[in-house]
């Protein structure tokens, strides 16, 4: 690895080029050209690099806040949103703005009569039924940066005033760890954690989000490869100082060695969280399901760790749009609904909230290369139980009125979805909330969970059930919210793992229960029958008139005509 007979690294510059080595090959730097960027948190500074644990103190603090788990899906490129939600009443202005690359009408999964999704992503219908699905329109920023850098950091330290690298150098996160664990550094070492660490990346690509003004407050790992390793193993990186006794960079080597010795600690509980934990659900082998899988049972295994990020890169679509992004959203479709089935076995689905973020949306029309460029607005996605109903959410931007450059205008500032996720889901103060987002007042949004008892604004929502295939029943009328309030139901898996429904109901009726395959298709009656006051669990495959094949279906209860459905796991 190092040539102890030639230690010039830089001809020409004599007596210079150690020092010239040793300015470009920052700390920071260095870790990132052996892959092993941020294995722990990071203080480029005089201090050694740490991944130290917060105090008992600290962790008391934050085991009283709140068990709920947040996972940030960081979609880097740029996103673009017209081939993410579509706008059903603007689909004349949409498809004539991308004449070769727009979603025909066919190929439109509607899910409202105003929004639908490709039908690439229709692995997402069974959430959006189960209530697990939010859509937040036109999300950006006044004055929107069109740069990937400048953008990224701005998503991240939440500072609109920023021209760059000169803006904002903390995150989102980061200060709220840093009030959270005021003495993180100088704990370590110390006894053992506990606990798994703060937060956990997959990715190091100068995210923002979890810097702090002396630390990174995430256990961040380059890539899944360098996650699975270490979850599988719980070994983090050995590094044998004889080995690099002669080598220029022995100081850097040392100050390695250091962040292992400390990172191994964080490494040894994540391995020992993924043992414990287990994948119920068989997921797809690329990079964003694999995260996902890991991520499943770190938190099934009691991990303990509050947020993670991870992420899903290629949306930079300036051509060959349609097949890339049906590509990566066929991919993070398949893989959220599966994580969401994984942790569901436990009933940790209640508890993790998940939201993707991007750094920038992509312009109204096309270009000549069958994609787009860079743009303004675009969608934010929400996921989870905890959402408490589906729904797309706010003001869809206009396309017929968009700036000079053919770009759609925000609706939604992204820091008011930041301020609702840290209020609102992790219980943060509200006061501590303006502080952690540079002082931007707060105004909720309501995406369904409620944490500061604050009364929400109004706020517009686009709700209703989802167009099915024409192989599938049409719905009727939309939900009513006090029957759904009234009637209990959910499925479950008694220990032969035979899928049952419970339904507990609040007054005698009529009941008819119809399962679906997930392609829509009615596959036959499970329940067609006077249902008194009270409650019954049915076994759905003794029910069932023929045999059912290993997979997911949808139950549809039908209650005077109100319709209430969810996923259930035939195994």
């Amino acid at each position: 690895m190092c040539d102890t007979h030639d230690k010039t690294p830089f001809k020409g510059l004599e007596h210079e080029g150690h020092d010239h080595e040793h300015k470009a090959w920052s700390r920071r730097s260095f870790l990132q050209a052996l892959g092993i960027a941020g294995s722990g948190s990071m203080l480029l500074g005089s201090q050694m690099l740490t991944a130290s644990a917060p105090s008992p103190l600290t962790s008391a603090i934050a085991a009283a806040e709140t068990d709920n788990i947040l996972i940030l899906i960081r979609l880097n490129g740029g996103n673009d949103g017209l081939s993410t939600v579509i706008p059903m009443e603007q689909y004349d202005s949409y498809a004539n703005a991308r004449p070769n690359i727009y979603i025909p009408e066919s190929k439109v999964l509607k899910l409202t009569d105003e929004f639908g999704v490709p039908s690439y992503m229709k692995s997402l219908e069974p959430m959006w039924g189960d209530g697990q699905f939010k859509a937040v329109h036109g999300v950006g920023y006044q004055n929107q940066s069109l740069s990937h850098f400048t953008g990224t950091d701005i998503f991240g330290s939440t500072d609109i005033n920023t021209t760059g690298f000169s803006g904002e150098d903390t995150g989102w996160m980061g200060r709220h760890f840093e009030h959270l664990f005021p003495d993180y550094l100088s704990d370590f070492p110390g006894s053992r954690p506990t606990d798994g660490p703060a937060a956990i990346q997959v990715g190091n690509y100068g995210s923002l989000v979890f810097e702090g003004e002396e630390t990174n407050y995430a256990f961040v790992t380059n890539n899944v490869d360098q996650l699975q390793q270490i979850a599988e193993t719980g070994l983090q990186y050995s590094v044998d100082e004889a080995l690099f006794d002669d080598c220029m960079y022995s100081d850097q080597i040392k100050f390695l060695r250091g962040v292992s010795n400390v990172t191994n600690e964080y490494a040894g509980i994540i391995h020992e969280a993924y043992m414990r934990g287990q994948n119920q659900v068989e997921y797809q082998d690329n990079s964003f399901a694999r995260q996902l899988a890991i991520l499943a049972r770190l938190i099934k295994g009691n991990l303990g760790t509050k947020v993670y990020m991870i992420s899903m890169g290629g949306f930079d679509t300036h051509g060959n749009q349609p097949l890339t992004h049906e590509r990566l959203m066929t991919n993070l479709s398949v893989a959220v609904d599966n994580f969401y089935d994984d942790i569901a076995f436990t009933q940790q689905d209640e508890k993790v909230l998940s939201m993707t973020f991007s750094e920038f949306g992509r312009r109204i029309f096309e270009n000549g290369s069958n994609g787009t460029d860079h743009g303004k607005a675009a969608p934010t996605l929400f996921f989870g139980s905890g959402l408490n109903g589906s729904a797309f959410v706010g003001e869809h931007p206009t396309l017929d009125n968009p700036d000079g450059r053919g770009n759609l205008e925000f609706t939604m500032d992204f820091r008011d979805l930041y301020a609702t996720v840290l209020a609102e889901w992790l219980c943060v103060d509200i006061p501590l909330v303006e502080q952690h987002l540079l002082n931007h007042p707060y105004a909720p949004v309501n995406l369904g969970f409620n944490c500061s008892g604050t009364d929400f604004p109004d706020i517009v929502y686009s709700d209703g059930e989802p167009t099915l295939p024409t192989t599938g029943p049409t719905p009727e009328t939309p939900f009513d919210p006090q029957l759904l309030d009234a009637i209990v139901h959910k499925p479950f898996y008694p220990t032969d793992s035979t899928p049952h429904i419970y339904l507990e109901m609040p007054f005698s009726a009529h009941v008819d229960i119809q399962l679906y395959n997930i392609l829509g298709q009615n596959v036959g009656t499970v329940f067609n029958e006077m249902m008194f006051e009270g409650s019954t669990e049915i076994n759905i495959r003794e029910r069932m008139p023929s045999h059912l094949s290993t997979g997911k279906y949808i139950y549809r209860i039908n209650v005077q005509n109100q319709k209430m459905s969810k996923s259930v796991m035939v195994a």
